[in-house]
């Protein structure tokens, strides 16, 4: 948006976008496959205040929302839309046909691992969306189950200081946070078998075009010794260190409990403050002090989609005030950002990545905790499931003959 000179309405089904200057990244900007999907509302959506929750709940487009049958908390449901015309090549991903077979879909919500696999293996339910990977040895020999993997390339997990108040305000602070991990530690407690997970030192994910291994040493061994230094470097004076913990994400949960361990070794106390993952969004929308009901850390985790590269990277945004919770603020990694989205050249674009990743470990936006794969399960009777990132229930039917 910062080179758009305008977005106009064409007719009832095209607008026009014009630039400031030739961009390069606008296809990818529209159609990046993410869990943090950009919308364009209607105009009478759009004019909702911003101190008020949108009302008015639609749907996919194949799928229509009934708003009659929602039970927040519980159940959401979903009827397929007459009215709706996919596309006529196949279902890829996100994009392609969406064929709809199904009349109706409900969304239920089971906060308890056990009690999500018992009831996919009575026939309860037929579909699980997020696997806990300790789950996975149980449920791949039952003939009546498939075990899918969800994304090849994986997902990061990250510890995201705040960038706004001590001690985290003190670059020495967050490059403790750095000689402080260990990430197989993290990964073994987070996912468990290391045939589902990697140490990275990416910023922009292994696998990815953009991957580099440049700058990632304080990561990738540690050094608690030299975390301990850094903390006294930065001033640190003794006050609690806030740390939300998402209870309900067992890998967010498992790594925050790690966090808390290594922190306590290198001289850092810790007030750790357990949560839902609901209650932990709200709480980080926060910037007062710590003390005064703020934060000073949290654990989180992003899919490939949306790091594998500067210009979608939201936690490496240094844009202050605007950027991700945190508010990491560079004026620096800003300017090498708008720079790889202008250049063309590859081998450019790759040396800038590099010199962007200097910086990251310099400045520490963020500490990344290496990735892994997640797996999806469902009833053998479910036909059809398109690989993906995030759930989609275009193109999957019941084959219950």
């Amino acid at each position: 948006m910062r080179v758009t000179d305008s977005l106009q309405e064409v007719n009832d089904k095209t607008f026009q976008l014009v630039l400031k200057e030739p961009f390069g990244l606008v296809l990818e900007a529209l159609a990046k496959p993410s869990s943090n999907v950009p919308f364009i509302l209607p105009a009478r959506v759009a004019a909702t205040p911003p101190d008020e929750q949108i009302k008015e709940t639609i749907g996919s487009g194949p799928f229509m929302f009934v708003k009659e049958e929602w039970q927040p908390g519980h159940r959401v449901v979903y009827v397929r839309n007459p009215d709706y015309l996919p596309r006529s090549e196949p279902a890829s991903s996100a994009a392609g046909g969406k064929r709809v077979y199904l009349d109706r879909v409900e969304w239920l919500y089971i906060p308890a691992p056990a009690t999500a696999s018992a009831a996919l293996e009575a026939g309860e339910v037929d579909y699980w969306e997020s696997v806990p990977l300790d789950f996975v040895a149980r449920l791949e020999p039952n003939p009546s189950l498939a075990v899918a993997m969800v994304d090849p390339l994986g997902s990061q997990g990250q510890i995201r200081p705040n960038h706004l108040h001590p001690p985290f305000h003190h670059k020495k602070a967050r490059q403790a946070l750095l000689s402080m991990v260990k990430q197989e530690t993290y990964l073994r407690a987070g996912i468990g078998d290391p045939k589902f997970w990697r140490p990275c030192g990416a910023f922009f994910m292994c696998g990815s075009p953009w991957e580099t291994d440049i700058a990632s040493d304080p990561v990738m061994h540690q050094d608690l010794q030299k975390a301990k230094r850094l903390m006294q470097e930065a001033g640190y004076d003794g006050r609690p260190v806030v740390l939300l913990n998402n209870t309900d994400n067992p890998v967010n949960h498992a790594m925050a409990l790690v966090t808390q361990q290594l922190l306590t070794k290198i001289g850092v106390k810790v007030d750790l403050r357990s949560m839902d993952w609901g209650t932990l969004v709200s709480r980080r929308a926060e910037k007062k002090a710590p003390a005064e009901g703020g934060w000073n850390m949290f654990l989180t985790s992003w899919i490939f989609g949306d790091l594998y590269s500067p210009a979608v990277n939201q936690a490496a945004e240094g844009s202050c005030e605007r950027a991700w919770f945190g508010w990491y603020c560079s004026e620096a990694m800003e300017r090498l950002r708008a720079e790889w989205a202008r250049t063309e050249d590859p081998a450019k674009r790759k040396a800038l990545v590099e010199e962007i990743q200097r910086l990251a470990y310099d400045e520490v936006p963020y500490v990344p905790l290496g990735q892994w794969t997640q797996r999806r399960a469902y009833r053998s009777h479910v036909k059809g499931a398109v690989p993906f990132a995030a759930p989609v229930l275009w193109n999957v039917w019941l084959d219950k003959k």
